[in-house]
C-alpha cells in the first residue's frame, strides 16, 4: 500500500467521524445526500475520488484507523500548494502572532481560518474552527466563482459575450413573462455580473419585491426574478445625474442565480458539472458542496462550500491573471475586465464582474484590492501590488460589524506584516 492510500484512509476516517459519507458510499446506498437548507434550498457534497480510495479502506487495519492525525493541516498537500516560511516571503511573523492571540482571546468573534499566500506560495495557515479539510460556507463570496465560469464559457465561445441578452437565451421563460417591458428584452449577462439590471431586485432592502428571501419560498427562481417589475428611482428636482460607469448598483442574488441556467443553456452541461471539469479539476479541487434550487439548478449566487485552501486557489488564480501552475484556466483579458470597476457602490467601494473593489488603508498607505465577500464577514482578498492573496473565513452570520472586524484583521495585522 502506498503512502497516498494510507492518507486517503485517514481522511476517510476523519470524514466518517464528522458524519460525512464519502462519495462512493453515497453511490452504494443510492442517495444524493440531500440536506435541507434554510427555506427550500438543498445542499449536496461532491467528493471526486478514485478506486484507490476504496482499496485503501479495505486494506487498512482497525489499529491504523485509531491513530490520530493533526487537525491544523492535511497530512499530504493534495491541493498542490507550494509552501514557504513567512520570513522568506518578506512577511513579519510578529503581527501574525498578535493576530492569533487576539482571535484566541476573543477580540475577534467566530473566525474560522486565516490563510496567506505570497509570491504564489502558501506561507501562513491557521485554523480556529475546523481544519484544512473543513468546507467553509462563505455565503455570497462564491458569487465570484460564477464570474470565472462565465469567462470560461465566453473563452470557449459557448457564450457570445457579456452583451448576450437573457430572454433570448431563456426563451421558455420569456414566453410566460409577467410585467412585460421592452427594457427587459435588453437585459444582458453583464447586467447581472455588475448587479445593475433594471429589475426591482435589492437584497439590501427588505421591502424589495426581488429580495432573495422572497425568492427562496417559490419553486422557479429564474421565473421569479424575470417576472419582477422594472425598478423606479425617486429623485429630487428634474435634473438626474447619470451614475458612475452608467450603471445603478442594486445587489441582487437572484440575478446571479439566473446565470446558472444561462451557463447550462450555453454549454449544454449543468453548471456544477461544468465547474468541475473546467475550473475545479484544473485547480486540483476535489471536494465541494453546492446548494440547489427546488428545480435542482445549482445556486451560483452563493453558498458553495469549499475548503479555505481551495478558496485561496481561486484568489491566486486571479492574481496570476487566470493561470494556475503554468496552466491557463481563465483568459487574462477576462480577469482584467472582471477586476476593473463597472459600477460604484459608495465613495470607497466599486464593483467589477462579481468582484468587489476597494483600497484598504493601513499604516498611512492605501492598498488596492479586489475581493470576494460574503455574509458573516468572509473575505477572499487579492492585493496585486503586494503579490498577496488572503482568506479569512468566519461564521458571524447577519451580525453587526461582521465585515468591519474582518477588515480590521486585514488592516491591523495582515497588511502591516507584509513588506514590499
Amino acid at each position: 500500500m502506498t503512502r497516498e492510500h494510507l492518507i486517503n484512509a485517514f481522511q476517510l476516517r476523519r470524514r466518517v467521524a464528522r458524519g460525512l459519507k464519502p462519495a462512493f458510499l453515497r453511490a452504494l446506498i443510492g442517495t444524493a445526500e440531500a440536506v435541507p437548507y434554510p427555506n427550500p434550498i438543498y445542499e449536496r457534497r461532491r467528493s471526486r475520488g478514485t478506486t484507490s480510495f476504496f482499496l485503501a479502506l479495505a486494506s487498512v487495519s482497525a489499529g491504523l484507523f485509531a491513530q490520530q492525525t493533526p487537525s491544523s493541516a492535511p497530512e499530504l498537500d493534495k491541493n498542490k500548494w507550494q509552501t514557504a516560511s513567512v520570513e522568506s516571503a518578506g512577511i513579519s511573523s510578529k503581527p501574525l502572532h498578535d493576530l492569533e492571540a487576539a482571535i484566541r482571546a476573543g477580540d475577534f468573534k467566530k473566525i474560522g481560518s486565516v490563510l496567506i499566500a505570497r509570491h504564489g506560495k502558501l506561507v501562513y495557515e491557521t485554523y480556529f474552527d475546523g481544519d484544512a479539510n473543513s468546507l467553509r460556507d462563505t455565503r455570497s463570496a462564491t458569487k465570484s466563482i460564477t464570474d470565472a465560469l462565465i469567462g470560461i464559457a465566453i473563452g470557449e465561445k459557448k457564450l457570445s459575450g457579456v452583451d448576450a441578452r437573457l430572454l433570448q437565451l431563456l426563451p421558455e421563460h420569456a414566453r410566460k413573462l409577467q410585467n412585460p417591458d421592452p427594457r427587459k428584452d435588453k437585459i444582458t449577462v453583464e447586467d447581472f455580473l455588475t448587479m445593475s439590471s433594471p429589475l426591482e431586485c435589492d437584497d439590501w432592502n427588505d421591502a424589495s419585491r426581488g429580495n432573495e428571501e422572497r425568492m427562496y419560498v417559490v419553486e422557479d427562481w429564474v421565473q421569479f426574478i424575470l417576472d419582477l417589475p422594472i425598478r423606479g428611482r425617486m429623485h429630487v428636482g428634474e435634473q438626474i445625474d447619470p451614475p458612475p460607469y452608467g450603471r445603478y448598483f442594486s445587489y441582487c442574488t437572484g440575478g446571479v442565480f439566473i446565470l446558472s441556467e444561462v451557463l447550462q443553456k450555453a454549454t449544454g452541461v449543468r453548471t456544477d458539472r461544468y465547474a468541475e471539469g473546467k475550473l475545479f479539476a484544473p485547480l486540483g479541487i476535489t471536494d465541494e458542496q453546492w446548494v440547489y434550487s427546488p428545480l435542482d439548478i445549482p445556486q451560483t449566487g452563493g453558498g458553495l462550500r469549499l475548503s479555505s485552501r481551495d478558496l485561496l486557489k481561486i484568489a491566486q488564480l486571479y492574481l496570476n491573471g487566470g493561470s494556475w501552475q503554468g496552466r491557463r484556466i481563465v483568459d487574462e483579458p477576462w480577469v482584467r475586465a472582471s477586476t476593473q470597476p463597472h459600477a460604484r457602490i459608495d465613495d470607497d467601494t466599486e464593483y467589477g464582474y462579481l468582484w468587489w473593489l476597494k483600497s484598504f488603508k493601513s499604516g498611512g498607505k492605501g492598498y488596492p484590492a479586489f475581493f470576494m465577500s460574503g455574509n458573516d464577514g468572509n473575505k477572499v482578498a487579492v492585493f496585486p501590488a503586494l503579490d498577496l492573496a488572503v482568506v479569512i473565513t468566519s461564521t458571524n452570520y447577519n451580525t453587526r460589524g461582521m465585515h468591519e472586524q474582518t477588515e480590521k484583521l486585514l488592516t491591523d495585522y495582515v497588511l502591516p506584516a507584509v513588506s514590499q
